[in-house]
């Protein structure tokens, strides 16, 4: 292939990728609007049961036994399908607020981001955290106003939340007519289309076609909606025209603006509306920041970055999948590429695509794309890949963790299973641990309690290691860094006591009380007490 061609055909594939994540809150229905995409996208002939603690089908994108018992996303699923022209790479992150360590991390390998908020509960705590961190890194955000078939706020009063809590213009694209029983369905404020809900008689099949009324001002529009509903659509409209924002393409692409969908996911309705304006809209693979440069995808030579790690997908084979983003160039079966942290060369001859828990062997993947390396320990988080030049991208944070345990080993004859089975759960941003320099015992550390939990099931099964856990007096960890050596020896020495190590060897430091960080810090104005740090 000729050097033209292939530039072509590289520009080709990047313009007709989208890869993105999903973010809502717990219950606002994003499992349910992942799995209606996949059914769009024709990925799956049949939505599963989502609201299933009790059934025997359970979301596509939960494979986690834990997720199933719980009825909770606790991991990042990737799903890649196609819809219309475009190659979509769905990362759908967890909703806990529990696991939004995981979730932090997905977002640095999405282009935009698609946020689901529940109608009757408006912007919540979780949605807030997770809009930071797609504010840090300008990500353009579209949002999904779901459960419309239920009683719930007003319109205007969800926009003026979303502006207020997140600090983001709302821009409505469609508009609801009524909410729960008088729900009619939304008029389509871009192209001036009318579009009548009707229930489903099969929720995980596709929906019958759509009513299409183009005049507001039609008498027909009284006769479909009654007086009453049409008089209050075509005063909404008159409102939105006046007070509200127009939607600016270039504010969406910089995270200042947010367009905004209504519907039912449940009922499929609006799905496909957002699907279509989302492939149009929303950016194909950006350029990524590395070390020296920036890197843009159209760039001939390959390079990725390895944003997670998970355990033990398939447990059958206990296997551990590094999970890449392709961020230029073009991706094959069998390529030898350059390993930057360990300086050696290796070949990539087993790599997978993803639709939930189903794989398929990888030929080919092109900038945007998401592929699954076997890893036996060769590769960790923040790794880079290329077929050439020396590179290091940025941007794959560590947060400091939240709540603090010591680790107690119910059969001591268990450690050496126990230190495996942390340090792969650490790796792939379950759980951190750190370890005293005086002593061998471990302190875990997570964003959310309930990761404890998570993590003592998956010793058990995974690894056949039963622990307990007992609490510590941590108030905060803190990573210390500095460029004058003198200083960080002095620091490392007074609090020797109180020095740690986390799973990559990172000096770190424990502190019992809000007080005592704030005096190191005072002490110690050369010394960074981090509480983020790259991978």
């Amino acid at each position: 292939m000729s050097d033209s061609h292939f530039a072509r055909q590289l520009q080709r594939e990047v313009r007709q990728r989208r890869t993105f994540g999903i973010i809502s809150h717990p219950d606002a229905g994003k499992t349910t609007l992942t799995e209606k995409f996949l059914l769009f996208g024709g990925a799956i002939q049949q939505a599963g049961a989502v609201k299933a603690k009790k059934a025997t089908r359970h979301a596509r994108s939960d494979w986690m036994k834990v997720e199933q018992d719980r009825g909770i996303s606790v991991t990042s699923s990737v799903m890649k399908f196609e819809y219309g022209d475009c190659e979509l790479n769905l990362l759908d992150t967890p909703g806990h607020q529990d696991f939004s360590e995981d979730t932090y991390r997905v977002l640095t390998a999405v282009d935009s981001a698609l946020m689901v908020i529940d109608s009757v509960k408006g912007v919540e705590s979780q949605t807030e955290k997770l809009m930071q961190v797609c504010r840090m890194r300008s990500i353009p955000i579209m949002t999904f106003i779901n459960k419309l078939d239920r009683d719930g706020r007003e319109p205007l009063e969800l926009l003026d939340e979303i502006e207020d809590k997140l600090g983001i213009q709302a821009v409505p694209m469609t508009w609801p007519i009524g909410m729960g029983k008088r729900f009619q369905g939304v008029y389509d404020l871009i192209n001036g289309e009318l579009r009548f809900f009707e229930t489903a008689e099969n929720k995980g099949a596709r929906p019958r076609e759509a009513t299409v009324v183009k005049d507001l001002e039609s008498e027909e529009l009284d006769r479909l909606l009654g007086e009453t509903a049409a008089n209050e659509l075509r005063e909404d409209v008159e409102l939105l025209s006046g007070a509200g924002y127009p939607f600016d393409h270039e504010a969406y692409l910089a995270g200042k603006q947010t367009p905004v969908f209504f519907g039912s996911a449940v009922n499929n309705f609006g799905v496909q509306e957002l699907l279509d304006n989302f492939v149009r809209l929303a950016p194909a693979p950006k350029a990524r920041e590395a070390e020296t440069r920036m890197v843009a995808p159209e760039e001939p030579e390959f390079s990725g970055v390895v944003f997670k790690i998970q355990a033990n997908m398939d447990p059958d084979h206990r296997d551990r999948i590094a999970f890449m983003r392709i961020c230029s160039g073009k991706f094959e079966r069998g390529m030898r590429v350059r390993h930057h942290r360990l300086k050696k060369n290796m070949q990539l001859g087993n790599a997978i695509i993803f639709m939930a828990r189903d794989r398929a062997g990888a030929e080919e993947a092109w900038p945007g794309d998401i592929v699954g390396l076997p890893n036996h320990g060769t590769l960790k988080i923040g790794d880079t890949l290329t077929s050439k030049e020396e590179l290091k991208f940025l941007g794959i944070p560590n947060f400091a963790p939240e709540f603090f345990q010591r680790v107690i080993l119910k059969n001591p004859l268990k450690s050496k299973q126990l230190e495996k089975g942390l340090a792969q759960l650490a790796e792939e941003g379950a759980i951190q641990f750190f370890r005293p320099i005086t002593g061998r015992e471990f302190i875990l550390g997570a964003i959310g309690a309930l990761q404890f939990d998570i993590t003592a099931g998956r010793l058990k099964t995974e690894y056949g290691v039963e622990a307990t856990y007992e609490p510590v007096q941590i108030y905060a960890v803190r990573w210390v860094e500095s460029e004058n050596k003198k200083q960080l020896q002095e620091v490392r020495k007074k609090y020797h006591n109180s020095l740690v190590e986390d799973a990559q060897g990172a000096p770190a430091l424990f502190f019992p009380t809000r007080w005592r960080l704030e005096k190191a810090e005072e002490d110690w104005p050369e010394v960074r007490f981090t509480h983020v740090k790259e991978h």
